[in-house]
């Protein structure tokens, strides 16, 4: 019965492992290999933005979105609930690799009545800096602080790309993401706070670690507080992702080594930049630094407590602190670097981050934030300890599904036989015991 059982346990662990779905995940080795090109998002929905409003498609809340966008605008329909949640519409625009792009050149999204009316604070955007590297802004409808936008029904986004003369003009991948955060009802707050506590972060000097950076939103590694060590190439963006947590702050600094030189001087603005972003995509904070080839850093100052009344300030790196969730950092090598260093060798990347703070109980809202996206929960965490991909933890998930249902029915079919070989043995006994 034993050689029986364990083959057969052989066999479906076999078979799993063929399909993918066993084995270790190998999550955050470092590879020397160039990041590809930006994923983009699993089973997102090719859509044709329309040139008026008359020919907008529908975006429903929750649903990602791929579309194509050059210069000018495009009109999307959203048709909106009326309560008091918060609708969040981001755009993320990447421009080939080697494309001209100037500090011109940038993406809008506008959130529009049925009247043509601009929702108050809802309009957001983004430029580049010196290269092409994907940049995303996110529109808003405020349904709790705005009463004209407030009322159910559809409503517009407007996404507009503002290109320079004499920069690329061909049409860019277009990623849209539509995040819907539930009301909070008429007791939240709705001032901004007066005062927290700010300044440079204390960052870490442990060993690193290595983790390699994912390409972008969609399969940004997790990290959690902490050194970790990565590697970049001119040109190049390496994404990671952070689970921040209701009252917790956050710090970023990144750390590029010295390179190998193939002239005896040279320098990029902006060889080194880091941009943090929020839970739906919309910039939180951005710096950069020259690098020539000689050690350089870029320290971003702390974040304030993740807090639901960060909205109401009038400062946008205070305002995208108002949601837990998933923080996005991207740290970019500039590729202008390539002209006086070999750019085949990969420069050593150290990310230090600094997360304070114990997580504080979360506000209370009127339906579960998860559904939205938002929010830090016990996988999340997990996910940052392992240093998984969006990816890579949806495969875990599924395999830890799998071994569940295979482990179940293993025992399930040991019981039964062992009932089957129990009810052999009683009708064996029996008919020893019958007389002749």
């Amino acid at each position: 019965m034993d050689r029986v059982r364990v083959a057969a346990w052989a066999a479906a662990l076999g078979l799993l492992a063929g399909a993918g779905l066993t084995g270790p995940a190998h999550a955050g080795e470092a590879a020397p290999a160039p990041a590809p090109s930006y994923r983009a998002a699993d089973g997102a929905k090719p859509v044709g933005g329309g040139a008026s409003t008359a020919d907008a498609p529908l975006l429903e809340a929750g649903g990602t979105y791929a579309d194509t966008l050059g210069p000018g605008e495009r009109f999307y329909r959203l048709v909106l609930e009326k309560d008091r949640s918060n609708v969040y519409v981001s755009a993320v625009v990447r421009p080939a690799a080697g494309a001209e792009v100037t500090g011109s050149d940038g993406v809008e999204v506008e959130i529009m009545t049925t009247a043509g009316r601009s929702c108050p604070g809802s309009t957001g955007r983004a430029s580049f800096d010196y290269d092409p590297v994907p940049i995303s802004a996110v529109g808003v409808r405020w349904g709790a602080e705005d009463a004209d936008c407030a009322p159910g029904g559809p409503y517009y986004a407007k996404v507009t790309r503002t290109s320079a003369k004499g920069s690329d003009q061909s049409p860019w991948p277009l990623e849209l993401r539509v995040q819907r955060e539930p009301g909070r009802g008429a007791a939240g707050p709705t001032a901004a706070p007066s005062a927290w506590p700010s300044g440079a972060p204390v960052l870490p000097g442990t060993e690193p670690v290595a983790r390699t950076g994912g390409t972008g939103f969609n399969d940004a590694r997790a990290v959690g507080g902490g050194v970790w060590r990565d590697a970049l190439r001119p040109g190049q963006t390496r994404w990671y992702r952070v689970p921040l947590d209701w009252g917790q702050q956050l710090g970023v600094g990144a750390e590029l080594a010295s390179a190998t030189l193939t002239k005896p001087s040279g320098s990029a603005s902006g060889g080194l930049t880091v941009s943090l972003y929020s839970p739906y995509r919309g910039l939180v904070a951005h710096k950069g630094a020259s690098y020539d080839g000689r050690q350089a850093g870029v320290t971003l100052g702390k974040t304030p407590p993740v807090a639901y009344e960060n909205r109401f300030s009038s400062s946008k790196d205070v305002a995208h602190a108002a949601l837990a969730g998933w923080y996005y950092v991207a740290v970019t090598m500039g590729a202008r670097v390539a002209d006086f260093t070999a750019d085949a060798t990969p420069v050593p990347l150290t990310l230090r981050l600094d997360v304070t703070g114990a997580p504080a109980k979360a506000p209370v809202y009127e339906e579960s934030l998860a559904a939205g996206g938002f929010g830090v929960g016990a996988e999340d965490r997990r996910a940052a300890e392992e240093g998984l991909t969006a990816p890579e933890a949806a495969d875990a998930a599924e395999r830890a599904s799998v071994m569940r249902v295979v482990a179940g029915a293993g025992f399930a079919g040991g019981t039964g036989l062992l009932l089957v070989l129990g009810g052999w043995t009683l009708l064996g006994r029996r008919g020893r015991s019958t007389p002749g």
